[in-house]
């Protein structure tokens, strides 16, 4: 499943990804991986994973019985894994099989990294691997998660948490974010962009997002705040202010922030300062790294403000973002093994900020 040259070293990319399937998987969640790593992309031009299902048994009955999934490999599969996927939990009470706890300790301990969806939380746990580290699972399973396994870390409200070598995602959508995200951390910015916007997909809903998250606009067109949102997103370098977004809905602030609560979930104020960052966000990987060009341009005011905000929702200084996702995160490698400066963010003097 991979082909031409590697985002990040054109000698040659190589990392497997296994996804285990259990009696009772959730084909979505299959989906989304064989979706984001198992599919060619030759639009990218790059070398991209190999991706393989496996399960313990040679036919594995899918969710809620609707089809049975054959022809997948053994369970050793997960032996030459980079990335393991494990199963969700349909019934998380009850453990998968003990083959598959074995699998995932055994590529646990030899460093693969470790990533599950929904429940699948509920499997790391139970081979583990999760003692003493922090985890995410779905909402409705958060207090049976943490009676069960104390010894977790466990943020319920959050998307995803990402500890690098063990990755998990709340929910089945999140699992989306989630593979985008280690696609960043692969590939780089430039490569997970084009990735979601051949899914249609937005990319910036960071893991520390609530599960209940903050949308930018509502998943049906809602007739009353539809059009006033486009409204916003079209002027958020502006000055653009609650008041005036009250103003432009024709109803009170305090009718607005109802609204706005009922239907999106967060206030008006809220939803421009995550709209904001998700812009500043595009103009850095884009390549900007004059933090008070950033700041203006995206309506956060301040170099100031936009390292408060950038931190506050990422959990990253401007500094580190750039090195992270800016232009030179897709550069290649030299030959020597390192980068080359042609295209380095500081190469115009200017400091990326901290």
């Amino acid at each position: 499943m991979s082909q031409g040259s590697s985002h990040r070293s054109p000698q040659g990319f190589s990392h497997r990804v296994v996804m285990i399937v259990a009696e009772g998987s959730n084909p979505f969640e299959m989906g989304i991986a064989t979706e984001l790593f198992g599919l060619e992309r030759p639009e990218l031009d790059r070398r991209w994973y190999d991706f393989e299902l496996c399960a313990a048994t040679p036919s594995v009955p899918m969710h809620s019985g609707f089809f049975q999934l054959s022809g997948v490999a053994g369970l050793d599969a997960v032996d030459r894994a980079d990335t393991v996927i494990v199963p969700n939990r349909p019934d998380p009470w009850n453990d998968p099989e003990p083959a598959v706890l074995d699998a995932v300790r055994r590529a646990s301990a030899r460093g693969a990294r470790m990533v599950s969806f929904c429940t699948g939380s509920f499997t790391l746990a139970a081979a583990g691997v999760l003692d003493g580290r922090r985890a995410t699972t779905h909402w409705r399973w958060a207090e049976m998660f943490a009676a069960r396994f104390p010894a977790v870390r466990l943020e319920p409200d959050v998307l995803f948490v990402d500890e690098g070598d063990l990755v998990t995602a709340a929910g089945s959508a999140a699992a989306l974010d989630t593979c985008l995200e280690l696609i960043r951390k692969d590939h780089g910015a430039a490569t997970a962009v084009a990735v979601s916007r051949r899914l249609v997909f937005g990319l910036h809903r960071e893991g520390g997002q609530r599960q209940f998250v903050e949308q930018p606009l509502p998943a049906v067109p809602d007739t009353s705040l539809g059009p006033l949102l486009a409204w916003a997103e079209e002027r958020l370098a502006g000055r653009l202010s609650v008041p005036e977004l009250a103003v432009r809905a024709g109803v009170s602030q305090a009718t607005l922030h109802r609204r706005f609560r009922d239907r999106l979930g967060t206030t008006p104020l809220a939803w421009l300062t995550a709209r904001r960052v998700a812009l500043a966000c595009r103009l850095m990987e884009q390549g900007e790294v004059r933090l008070e060009r950033v700041a203006r341009l995206s309506g956060l005011g301040t170099a100031a403000n936009l390292r408060a905000q950038l931190r506050r929702r990422t959990g990253l200084p401007p500094s580190a973002y750039l090195r992270r996702f800016g232009p030179a995160a897709s550069e290649p490698e030299t030959p020597s093994g390192e980068r080359s400066d042609t295209r380095s963010v500081t190469r115009s003097g200017a400091r990326p900020g901290a």
